[in-house]
């Protein structure tokens, strides 16, 4: 891999870890003992979540504009909706539980708005990285086959486990592990 190729690769993978980082973090249930954390950590991960949106992105620059802006609107989609998930069903629900003092059938409706949500943004992430998976196997042939199979499963994990420890975070590593792969494959 050329030299000028790693900042890109570190572009691409750095979501990823972070999130990864924050999954290990998440609280497993949100109670009255949990509320705090879960509002505050929420509240950490609303700029990092766009950051994975925004290594797709960057990584259709090259692709052609019949994949270029469907994957970049799949990407904001995913920005969006999981922005929209973690106001929600993370700062929301925290708040409510720590101002009633414990789960109650607010938290419920809150949750279930925001799984609604969150499924959406997850979504939106599967398109996104099919797409850019896609996009660099035309480019690359077989040498992009490892980073986008790790990508299309990571993301179809991602469907439902979100970053919860231990699935939602080796999630999220895989994620990077792939974006990575495909932003080092040599396309030329």
């Amino acid at each position: 891999m050329p030299h000028s190729r790693w900042p890109q690769v570190l572009f691409a993978a750095a979501p990823g870890v972070l999130l990864a980082g924050f999954g290990s973090a998440h609280p497993g249930q949100l109670d009255v003992t949990t509320a705090g954390w879960w509002t505050h950590l929420h509240v950490f991960l609303l700029p990092v979540f766009p950051l994975l949106a925004a290594a797709v992105w960057f990584q259709l620059s090259p692709a052609p504009p019949w994949l270029r802006w469907p994957g970049r609107l799949a990407a904001f989609g995913f920005a969006a909706f999981y922005g929209g998930l973690d106001a929600v069903a993370g700062i929301a629900a925290g708040t409510v539980v720590t101002a009633q003092g414990g789960v109650t059938p607010v938290v419920g409706a809150v949750f279930e708005i925001g799984d609604l949500l969150g499924y959406l943004g997850a979504g939106c992430f599967l398109v996104a990285a099919v797409i850019l998976a896609v996009d660099v196997v035309l480019r690359a042939r077989l040498r992009a086959a490892p980073g986008a199979v790790v990508l299309i499963v990571s993301a179809v994990s991602f469907l439902d486990s979100h970053i919860f420890w231990p699935r939602g975070v080796f999630t999220m590593l895989g994620v990077a592990v792939g974006m990575a792969l495909l932003a080092a494959v040599d396309t030329e």
